[in-house]
């Protein structure tokens, strides 16, 4: 059995990356984090850790909040401690903010690839108030994670003089796609890459964005051709939770399954070059490699005796096998076109963002399209 799981993941799926970044157990210098960013839909309850970093470090604090539990009116501003600069923003209604029409969007709007979450609209205007209040060194930080300490934050933010983006190991529960939790709780290998719930970025270099995907941090982390220079250190942890609640989380999260580990496959490789991935023959090795591990992930979990979630489990699985026969090479060829488009055009448009020296209440005319209706906000004096 075990012999047959190992063999599996080898031809059929790489459950680490790990060796594409740099580690640092440990870092001794201490870089200054210009603010820290946080998209939520919770309570603002949850705000607590991030709010303490924020004092520690003695950097601004922005929560982009939607969803009605998430802003109950003015309670995240409420909780802010005295002394500590914040800016809380209600994104209401994402088609206001002021970012590029994204070609990927446009490829999925309207398919059932499409994705109606607000994560990555959060953390491109994250990126975009960046631009605005001129800081070059961010931290993103979902509200479910926590942080070892802030001087880990502070030493990933010394790492950005050298690398694009640094993350931090994520320990506790693992951050991984429903499939593969399957995989790793029924025996296989299965590592934690990085990702944007604990990652610090420099925004003014080899700009790029979140595409509105599963795996969205991934894409980030891809330059033009090959993986910008990235490193690990510190630790976070990520809260518990139950990954086969819905089999809706495997089935809208398998596009982006498919796309980021078909193109860190291809870094796997050599650590050079994704340029096979926009060329259909690579993903139709590839997408046949998919089903054949997510089926044999699913007869493991079949066989597992007097489980009390083996039926959650299957049903995820089943339904990112459906979603899985969707997918088509030329598809994939398409989003990965789509998607080095729209790096030109992000670029693009940050170019034309000014940096202002004005204040919040500016910068946050520029958060918005040009006539659109203001959000609601507040901000520290």
């Amino acid at each position: 059995m075990k012999h047959e799981i190992a063999q599996a993941s080898t031809e059929h799926h790489h459950g680490s990356h790990r060796h594409l970044v740099d580690l640092y157990r440990e870092h001794a210098e201490s870089g200054t984090v210009d603010a820290i960013v946080v998209p939520t839909i919770r309570h603002p309850s949850w705000l607590g850790h991030a709010i303490r970093l924020a004092v520690t470090l003695d950097c601004p604090l922005v929560t982009l909040h939607s969803r009605r539990w998430s802003r109950p009116d003015e309670a995240a501003a409420l909780l802010m401690p005295t002394g500590v600069a914040y800016i809380v923003i209600d994104v209401d209604d994402t088609a206001r903010l002021n970012l590029p029409d994204f070609a990927t969007s446009a490829l999925v709007k309207g398919t059932p690839f499409h994705r109606a979450t607000d994560l990555s609209a959060k953390r491109n205007t994250g990126l975009l108030l960046s631009r605005l209040m001129g800081w070059q060194r961010v931290v993103f930080l979902d509200d479910d994670i926590v942080v070892g300490g802030h001087k880990e934050v502070a030493a990933a933010a010394a790492l950005l003089d050298d690398y694009d983006a640094v993350g931090m190991h994520i320990g506790g529960y693992p951050d991984n796609s429903v499939v593969c939790h399957a995989h790793r709780l029924t025996g296989g290998d299965q590592d934690s890459f990085v990702g944007g719930g604990a990652l610090a970025v420099e925004t003014t270099r080899r700009p790029s964005f979140f595409p509105n995907i599963y795996n969205e941090d991934w894409f980030y982390l891809l330059g033009e051709t090959s993986l910008r220079r990235l490193a690990v250190t510190g630790m976070v942890t990520q809260r518990a939770y139950n990954p086969f609640d819905r089999p809706v989380r495997a089935r809208d999260q398998e596009l982006g399954d498919v796309l980021a580990e078909g193109v860190y496959w291809l870094l796997d490789g050599d650590g050079a070059s994704w340029e096979a991935a926009t060329r259909p023959v690579h993903w139709t090795g590839f997408l046949a490699r998919r089903r054949a591990f997510i089926e044999h992930v699913l007869r493991r979990v079949r066989r597992r005796p007097g489980s009390t979630d083996r039926t959650a489990m299957e049903e995820s699985l089943l339904a990112a096998l459906g979603r899985l026969k969707l997918i088509t090479p030329d598809f994939c060829v398409s989003y990965l076109r789509a998607w080095k488009a729209d790096r030109h055009r992000w670029a693009g448009h940050l170019a034309g963002i000014p940096q202002l020296e004005s204040g919040v209440a500016d910068a946050m005319k520029w958060v918005v399209r040009s006539g659109a209706k203001p959000l609601r906000w507040w901000a520290s004096r």
